[in-house]
């Protein structure tokens, strides 16, 4: 079969001039950047107040963004998709007062989408009749069609085995709905009320954003807010130019990450190489050398619009470069970060730059590693002075018939821990998703026949360091009827790798009770099929570990075995720090420490290394992997 890649609409989005800024005055700046920062957030809290999925409004996988005219983003709350592609189809001189868009196809929204269940909707801003801004929120939807529940099938090898695909349409058309869009969005989901609620949340809080943003132009005029707009650009990029920068020296460092499987092929290395190339105030990030794109639903078209959503998506790490942790928090990340950074890309068909039709829909195990890449890059020329790597993205889920016979789909993301600081240790179940979180136990056992018997943090999941990876979670369910789990996670055999010293961390597993054994399912699941009364455990990924374990302080190693963060077997193998109990409980030998800790000193042949991936990597250089599991 001859499949023809979909055209694309050829006229760009428009480009902002360089000409002069208009002087700004101080105080309307900092109305305009509290408003804006308000906006984002009132998006956000009407989404979560009014949509249906669990997805959406309990695990808050959901992103707003603000965005002035140009498609630039305004905002640096999060992440978020772009209008760029909606432009490039619907030019502004045609969009009128009401109209709203909606898109999802990850070929044809200039890199702003994953996956498929990611609906984005976007909303014009009016001035006297012209558009002068764009809001935008999108939500990963429960299920937007294809050939496994949830919309995101492991074994994916085209797009059209994933969902319904979008390119940008138009949902209203001056304020009136079209509703032939509506109808064939239910036909194609699992989930019809949920999608339509979902969407309808969605829609209604981006044009309540834009009544927000129509009123800071009515009461400012155009040419003050938009030079508001251009300065608060421009502060980003000059954080990043004259502070983050800065502390990088001139030069060329290189590295690479991987992803170890794609649901298709035998489990192997696809690698994502990085070249960055620092010099003065700009840095150039050459992906030449990543594999050919997989068989597999792991390949991310990043390659659009200069890779402009790449760069808002990984430049947020440099951030840890600031003097303090609490500098890095002050620092919001908007379209002026893209002003500091270059991307050459590999030519097309590769993991990053895969040809259509390529599945996507497990993406964020590329997009994570690109996160990782470039803080291993950093790494290497501030000593150390980065974050050791985490992975805060997986998702899990049951679906099938409930006792009476009605058909369910339960999804949920689960984060992970994230990586040691040369300040701190990580943080534990994290989600990347700002104030995503777990599914409550209530929630799950209300909506669904399952049973959650634990939630809890992984004990030595976090990889051992002066500074502590953070904990993963591990969540059991128990299946009250027969029916099936689905799995989508990456770092099933390479663990996140410590720095600076620091080992990695504990990999994901996720295994179902069978016949008194416990079964590895692997990271890319369909539909295993679970009985009634059997077991699911989810054990997600530990952060990695920063700096030399055997400096870190034996009391705080004691308090992590107290509080179940750390065995005492891993106590004394790890950190050398042996605890003997007296009449009060747990508490440190000091003398048989500092002898435990001189003699696994004298023992170590080499430096420990700048980065360590763990035993599951050199397992899989060796060619000691175990072939697919599913």
């Amino acid at each position: 079969m001859n499949i023809q890649a979909p055209s694309v609409h050829a006229k760009p989005w428009p480009t902002a001039p360089k000409a002069a800024v208009t002087a700004v005055d101080p105080i309307i700046l900092q109305i305009v950047e509290g408003t804006l920062n308000s906006i984002e957030a009132e998006i956000e809290f009407a989404i979560e107040r009014t949509a249906r999925s669990p997805m959406i409004r309990e695990a808050h996988d959901y992103r707003v963004g603000l965005f002035d005219r140009y498609c630039r983003k305004l905002t640096g709350r999060s992440y978020s998709a772009m209008p760029n592609a909606v432009v490039r189809d619907f030019p502004p001189e045609t969009m009128k007062q009401g109209d709203v868009f909606l898109m999802n196809d990850t070929y044809l929204t200039e890199g702003s989408i994953g996956h498929l269940p990611d609906l984005c909707s976007t909303v014009p801003v009016f001035h006297e009749g012209e558009v002068v801004a764009y809001i935008q929120a999108f939500g990963h939807h429960d299920d937007v069609g294809g050939r496994v529940p949830g919309s995101m099938p492991g074994t994916a090898v085209t797009v059209f085995e994933e969902g319904l695909a979008i390119p940008p349409v138009k949902l209203y058309s001056e304020g009136v709905r079209n509703d032939s869009v509506f109808t064939i969005l239910r036909r194609n989901t699992r989930v019809p009320e949920m999608l339509n609620a979902d969407i309808d949340s969605e829609v209604q809080a981006c044009i309540m954003g834009a009544r927000r943003m129509a009123g800071l132009f009515e009461r400012f005029g155009r040419t003050q807010i938009e030079a508001c707009f251009q300065t608060i650009l421009d502060k980003c990029r000059d954080i990043y130019r004259n502070e983050l920068l800065a502390k990088i020296a001139d030069g060329e460092y290189s590295w690479e990450d991987y992803v170890e499987h794609d649901g298709v092929t035998d489990p192997k290395l696809h690698k994502i190489a990085l070249k960055m190339i620092k010099k003065g105030g700009r840095i150039t990030l050459d992906f030449n050398g990543t594999d050919p794109q997989s068989s597999g639903p792991i390949n991310w078209p990043a390659d659009y619009a200069d890779g402009a959503f790449l760069i808002k998506w990984i430049a947020p790490i440099l951030r840890n470069l600031a003097d303090t942790p609490e500098r890095a928090a002050e620092i919001h990340v908007n379209e002026g970060v893209c002003e500091v950074f270059d991307i050459i890309f590999p030519p097309k068909g590769t993991l990053i730059t895969p040809v259509w039709p390529a599945a996507t829909n497990a993406r964020s195990f590329v997009l994570l590693r690109c996160l990782g890449l470039l803080a291993g890059v950093v790494a290497q020329a501030v000593d150390g002075r980065m974050p050791a790597d985490q992975e805060t993205i997986r998702y899990t889920g049951f679906f099938g018939n409930d006792a009476n016979g009605k058909p369910f789909l339960s999804r949920e993301v689960l984060g992970g821990g994230s990586g040691g600081r040369y300040y701190a240790d990580g943080n534990d179940a994290i989600h990347i998703v700002p104030d995503s979180r777990n599914q409550p136990a209530e929630f799950t056992e209300t909506r669904f026949p399952l049973l959650v018997e634990k939630l809890a943090l992984r004990t030595d999941s976090g990889g051992a360091g002066m500074r502590r990876g953070g904990q993963g979670y591990e969540k059991h369910y128990r299946a009250l009827v027969d029916c099936r789990t689905i799995v989508t996670a990456d770092r099933v055999r390479l663990g996140c790798y410590g720095l600076n010293g620091g080992k990695a961390g504990q990999p994901f597993c996720v295994t179902v009770d069978a016949e008194g054994a416990a079964v590895d399912l692997g990271g890319l699941v369909d539909g295993e099929s679970v009985l009634s009364g059997q077991v699911v455990r989810v054990v997600t990924t530990g952060g990695g570990g920063w700096g030399n374990p055997l400096e870190r302080e034996p009391e705080f190693v004691l308090k992590d075995v107290i509080e179940g963060r750390v065995s005492v077997q891993r106590a004394h193998d790890d950190y050398g720090v042996v605890l003997v109990q007296d009449a009060e409980g747990s508490a440190v030998d000091g003398a048989a420490t500092m002898k435990l800790r001189a003699a696994m000193l004298s023992k170590r042949t080499a430096k420990l290394p700048m980065i360590d991936r763990g035993a599951g990597f050199e397992k899989m250089m060796r060619g000691e992997c175990e072939p697919r599991m599913r």
